[in-house]
């Protein structure tokens, strides 16, 4: 023990020195500590709340095409029972179209993005610029001419028979074969229809059906047929299956048709006059397109029975390919051809003469002799017939007789 306590008297100024240090250092940890804690309680103590964030919607979840559809679209059922008869006033809309990325409702200016990092040598700064109020009005008005769009407009010469539809309008001529080209020729559509057929696998096949004709306006004209899905590939089709099927047409003076005929085909029935220059067309408006396209200018044509646009078109056209011209006819009868007319004082004027005439010994008693009812196969249509408006028994009539009396023959003088 001796040996001990002599041997640590050396070692005791080395504890001495070491506790000084030890102490010096937790007084300084004890007032760190303390420093620390007093900060802790003067900041606000606040719990950590949780918050539920989805990030998928219906907006986000499907396209803008199937979201658009949900709003304007009507199923099968709902079409069966009559909805949706207004869907298509609304159209869809693409609301990105005006927006670009950097400019928005805020107006802030963010360089790099919106703006140029460096303008000149001044670096631009982020900065908050005034509304734009007119902002929402240019959007709404860029969407608005996406869907409204202004109708083309057609000169009434170019129009068709109901509107803007396609019946009656002028597609232009066939499309050349190698080096044939159809020029002069002008094709018009006379029906353009929605035609469905069954299908096994695929139900209802809607497709578009299409009858055109076309013509080069001097007795060469042709019609045809079409089948497509869509009305530019049926309207194509037909236009050129009916340049391929030219048909050649002698006309009388080059504006009208030699001689009245009857014509039908189905249960359509026509009967076809003749008229003088500057009569005009007064028929079906099918058959007045044809004639533009055909050459004739003057004709008055009555239809009967169904007014199907196919079955009257091929009527009348198989009507211009029986009808035979002034020399046919003298040739046929073996007779001299002669025009009476009234406003040249019925003064005889020889059309056609045959070979060969026969004389009057040949003739038999019941041969028919007169133009139209030859033509007609001595068939006579029935007219009905006009009765007397009610205001010619007024004496108010009378009166008016009176004072257009000097100009009662007007109608009746002779061409000079």
């Amino acid at each position: 023990m001796l040996r001990l306590a002599v041997c640590s008297s050396e070692t005791l100024l080395r504890s001495f020195s070491a506790l000084t240090i030890a102490r010096g250092a937790s007084t300084a940890a004890v007032n760190n500590s303390f420093t620390s804690s007093q900060k802790q309680s003067l900041l606000p103590v606040s719990v950590p709340t949780l918050h539920n964030f989805r990030g998928t919607s219906f907006f986000n979840k499907l396209p803008a095409e199937q979201i658009w559809k949900g709003v304007i679209s009507v199923s099968n059922a709902g079409k069966k029972r009559g909805r949706g008869k207004g869907s298509g006033r609304i159209t869809p809309k693409d609301l990105n179209k005006g927006q670009v990325i950097g400019f928005g409702k805020a107006n802030i200016v963010w360089p790099g993005l919106s703006a140029p990092i460096i303008r000149g040598r001044e670096l631009v700064q982020q900065q908050q610029l005034p509304e734009d109020k007119e902002r929402e009005a240019k959007l709404k008005k860029i969407r608005d001419e996406m869907v409204n769009f202004k109708r083309l407009k057609l000169s009434p010469l170019e129009r068709g028979w109901s509107g803007s539809k396609m019946p009656g309008r002028s597609i232009g001529a066939p499309d050349p074969i190698e080096d044939d080209h159809f020029e002069g020729f002008d094709t018009k559509c006379l029906e353009l229809k929605t035609v469905v057929n069954m299908k096994g696998n695929l139900g209802r096949k809607r497709r578009v059906s299409a009858m055109v004709v076309t013509g080069n306006g001097n007795g060469l004209a042709g019609f045809g047929f079409g089948k497509a899905v869509d009305i530019k590939t049926a309207l194509r089709q037909a236009k050129n299956r009916s340049g391929q099927k030219l048909m050649y047409f002698e006309l009388c003076n080059n504006h009208t048709v030699f001689h009245d005929f009857y014509c039908a085909f189905g249960a359509s029935k026509m009967f076809v006059e003749r008229k003088p220059e500057g009569y005009g067309l007064k028929c079906h408006r099918a058959i007045r397109s044809v004639c533009e396209v055909l050459g004739i200018k003057d004709l008055r044509a009555k239809c009967e029975g169904s007014t199907n646009v196919q079955h009257v078109v091929k009527a009348f056209f198989i009507g211009l390919l029986q009808q035979q011209s002034h020399q046919q006819i003298a040739e046929a009868k073996g007779l001299h051809v002669v025009e009476i007319r009234p406003e040249n004082g019925n003064f005889p004027k020889i059309v056609a003469s045959p070979t060969v005439c026969r004389t009057e010994a040949e003739l038999e008693s019941n041969e028919i002799l007169d133009y139209t009812q030859f033509c007609m196969d001595g068939k006579i249509q029935l007219k009905r017939k006009k009765f007397p408006p009610f205001y010619t028994k007024f004496r108010s009539w009378e009166i008016y007789l009176k004072k257009r009396e000097y100009l009662r023959n007007q109608d009746k003088v002779r061409l000079r």
